[in-house]
């Protein structure tokens, strides 16, 4: 008796050669790169400690300040500080992948540069958006007890929550800032000193020319076209020149986005 044995190989899979991610799951690896990195919850965790500090801080401080003083102006007023920490988060976003060669896996998981920074710029400015929602929502309650009466008041939307809302699009828009530098340099260090420099520097530089009189005087004026100086405009109630701030204010990491999707098309990762 004779026994035949049959080999049978298991049937192969054979990927399909057109497969691409959708977009909503590459945001979704991009939020899970975002979210897993310690770099980022203690960007996040120093962006709360300064807003509520500061915001509690100008509270207790306003009670001397006398009658007039708008409490949301304690509220956004620490973003002059969490602007930078927001600007250095975007940076690091993109450029730690660049440091650890991560950034070549992305591209090859979803070769679509294009999508690539388009969903992580969705990522970040979600990110700063709600952390910004969150501590604004902290410090509105902390201080509500130490303003008392003289409290924000909510029936008026222009003098209370356009203000805040602004303040939360101005975070956002410091996150993209630093990121289209990040695809630009792709150097930390290089991101974030560009980054600072816009926000927090070359305000600075541009004031010192007041020293040289009315011959000089444009270059001063030239500040109010800076992120920082926008941001300022937009969140305090009332203020003129509202239009073309908040143009200012987009429009800068709009140009910084576009350049880095340029740099991300033209360039081996």
């Amino acid at each position: 008796m004779s026994a035949t044995t049959a080999t049978t190989s298991a049937p192969t899979r054979v990927a399909p050669t057109d497969a691409r991610l959708s977009f909503g799951r590459v945001v979704r690896s991009e939020t899970i790169k975002l979210l897993t990195l310690r770099s980022t919850w203690w960007s996040l965790g120093v962006t709360a400690a300064l807003a509520v500090g500061i915001s509690l801080m100008m509270a207790w401080a306003s009670t001397d300040f006398g009658g007039g003083f708008n409490p949301v102006v304690a509220i956004v007023a620490p973003m002059q500080f969490t602007m930078l920490v927001a600007g250095i988060l975007g940076a690091m976003a993109i450029t730690g992948e660049y440091s650890t060669g991560m950034i070549r896996s992305t591209l090859t998981a979803e070769p679509r540069r294009g999508v690539v920074l388009a969903a992580k710029g969705i990522v970040v400015a979600l990110v700063l958006a709600i952390t910004t929602v969150v501590t604004s929502t902290i410090a509105v309650l902390a201080s509500a007890p130490i303003f008392g009466d003289r409290g924000i008041d909510w029936s008026d939307p222009e003098r209370s929550i356009v203000p805040l809302a602004l303040g939360v699009l101005a975070m956002a828009t410091f996150a993209l800032l630093g990121l289209g530098w990040g695809f630009i340099i792709r150097n930390g260090a290089g991101a974030i000193a560009a980054t600072v420099g816009i926000m927090f520097v070359l305000p600075i530089v541009l004031t010192l020319f007041a020293l040289g009189g009315e011959a000089w005087a444009w270059i001063v004026d030239l500040g109010a076209y800076l992120p920082a100086a926008a941001a300022q405009v937009i969140t305090s109630p009332g203020a003129e020149d509202f239009w073309p701030s908040l143009i200012t204010l987009i429009a800068w990491p709009v140009a910084t986005l576009l350049g880095g999707w340029a740099v991300l098309r033209t360039r081996d990762a």
